[in-house]
């Protein structure tokens, strides 16, 4: 018992700590942030392609063991993926806020769900234990998807930096991309625009 106190108290730490550093994906650690915001740019004009184009089949399991696959799309006018690591601040920073937007909306408008990029399907149990640490004290509570195979070549094969974040409609194409965390009134902006454009079915 005392061990699983120590080990959430160390875990909580880690939190504070990724919460207190910055992270850009696939730099290094000692990287600018003006370096950082260059590689964002540099992502967005590499994904435009991406946009407006159906989503790659995939299979996967959420942090609840569910097996998760692309007709999870079908589900809502509009699903928000965000990409996120658990060594991302701007990531972890912006997460409350997700969780907020993700219980304000009808489901059958739109839901959210993220990926986490460095957490593979079967990973051990204290990489594991931090997901979900992370996602309790962010209050990110909705589907959260680990890496495999099939999201890692399809959906993120173009992903280099995170957070990076994908609108995709209900017939699964991806119709905007965000590279970097916004906060909630600027996702909420981004949201409610592509829903007024998408006609209800």
């Amino acid at each position: 018992m005392m061990k699983k106190y120590y080990k959430k108290c160390l875990l909580s730490c880690i939190l504070a700590v990724s919460l207190l550093c910055g992270c850009a994906g696939g730099t290094d650690a000692g990287e600018s942030e003006e370096g950082a915001v260059r590689q964002d740019t540099e992502s967005v004009s590499e994904q435009e392609e991406k946009d407006s184009s159906a989503v790659p089949d995939f299979e996967g399991n959420d942090m609840e063991g569910n097996a998760v696959t692309s007709e999870i799309f079908s589900g809502s006018r509009l699903t928000m993926v965000n990409v996120w690591a658990t060594y991302c601040s701007p990531c972890l920073n912006e997460m409350p806020e997700l969780g907020e937007l993700a219980r304000e909306y009808d489901k059958e408008d739109f839901q959210l769900i993220g990926i986490v990029s460095n957490v593979p399907e079967g990973a051990d149990e204290e990489k594991l234990e931090l997901v979900e640490v992370l996602i309790e004290q962010t209050e990110a509570d909705y589907p959260h998807l680990l890496l495999n195979e099939s999201l890692n070549d399809g959906l993120l094969s173009g992903v280099s930096a995170v957070p990076t974040t994908f609108f995709i409609g209900q017939d699964g194409k991806i119709l905007d991309t965000v590279v970097g965390a916004r906060d909630k009134a600027a996702w909420k902006e981004i949201i409610d625009g592509i829903l007024e454009e998408s006609p209800e079915s």
